[in-house]
């Protein structure tokens, strides 16, 4: 067997310790017997387990007591529909700044249930900078105010935490959840899908503070109300269990190489090399103005882009995968999440060497 890099955006590489244990267990979870896809989430062993790793999230995140952790299905799209929901009445406003595809989408779900206000947005610029600190003006009187810290598609990321004068700050973590250290009491809703440094896709990590518990609309789905879901531990109906049980795989993995702290200098580190070659190359751009780079996923140019296919397949066979840029803007991209080693990325930067001198 021979394990490639994967630059995939999602679902994306999981750690190999990770995978391993799995595989292990996958046969015979806890001595029982069976694995534990086949445990009734209902059962004694599981949610133990469930338990387990609520609680391991809660120490790798430092999330207060006064928070509710959540595993729900429906992926983060779901969320753009679940936090107005949960959050607002009908035809109030929810403002959102907009920096990116993600951002977009979330404005166009909440539009069937509330009235989004676009406070700021770099959208005239192509996504490629976030707005600064002090140009947006917050609605007092909206429910909420969201905003994505880092776009996947375009490779985006806040350098700060937005300002949302009193109303409640919702964050849409999904492509930068524990990739470093953050304070979690910055926010009043953190939620994440899976899929990139958390496990496979299939969960989505809902973090709430509890005074925006009870709020929900009757039209609420049962499986997307925040309070509901709360009061059954998130087993309102049947959850994703072996995502569930991958995600504490993974923070035990992370425990096991320094928690957050040690992912943010893994990533700093892997970031570093990357963008330090692309912007002493000559020959590779990225469009992303510095301030707004982000660390997880690095999009690059080349100056013919007919050689675009090119490069994803020579490096596919080179063992470097899932390098092209999102279908709507091109390019190549890597997404260096946390379980991408650093020697992935120096490979990836010698195999762009190469291509660069045979066709620079």
């Amino acid at each position: 067997m021979v394990r490639v890099y994967n630059f995939s955006a999602g679902p994306a590489m999981l750690p190999l310790e990770v995978l391993e244990r799995a595989k292990d267990e996958l046969l015979d979870w806890a001595g029982t017997g069976m694995s534990v896809m086949e445990h009734s989430h209902r059962g004694k062993a599981y949610v133990e387990r469930a338990a387990a790793v609520e609680a391991s999230l809660r120490e790798v995140m430092g999330v207060p007591d006064n928070y509710k952790c959540l595993f729900l299905q429906g992926g983060a799209y779901g969320e753009f529909a679940a936090l107005p929901l949960n959050l607002s009445a009908a035809g109030q406003s929810i403002d959102f700044i907009n920096t990116g595809d993600w951002s977009t989408k979330a404005i166009a779900e909440a539009k069937k249930y509330a009235v989004p206000n676009v406070i700021a947005s770099t959208k005239e610029g192509g996504f490629t900078d976030v707005p600064d600190a002090d140009s947006f003006t917050v609605n007092p009187d909206s429910a909420y105010l969201h905003y994505t810290p880092n776009e996947t598609i375009r490779g985006v990321e806040f350098d700060y935490i937005p300002d949302s004068k009193g109303l409640p700050l919702i964050a849409d973590f999904s492509s930068t959840i524990l990739s470093r250290p953050i304070n979690v009491t910055d926010f009043d809703v953190i939620f994440a899908g899976a899929q990139k440094n958390m496990g496979p896709s299939g969960l989505v990590t809902v973090i709430v503070k509890d005074d925006l518990l009870g709020k929900a609309r009757v039209e609420c789905p049962s499986v997307w109300d925040y309070t509901q879901q709360a009061a059954a531990d998130s087993m309102l109906n049947t959850p994703n269990t072996f995502g569930w049980y991958l995600l504490g795989l993974v923070l035990d993995w992370v425990k096991d190489n320094g928690g957050l702290e040690g992912m943010g200098q893994r990533n700093k580190a892997k970031a570093d090399v990357l963008y330090d070659y692309i912007d002493g190359s000559g020959y590779w751009t990225n469009p992303v103005a510095k301030r707004a780079r982000s660390w997880m996923n690095i999009p690059f140019l080349q100056p013919n882009a007919e050689l675009d296919k090119q490069f994803v397949s020579e490096a596919a066979k080179a063992g470097l995968t899932n390098l092209a840029g999102h279908r709507s803007v091109g390019g190549m991209r890597a997404s260096i999440y946390n379980a991408v080693p650093l020697e992935g990325v120096q490979a990836l930067v010698e195999f762009m060497k190469e291509f660069a001198q045979k066709n620079g």
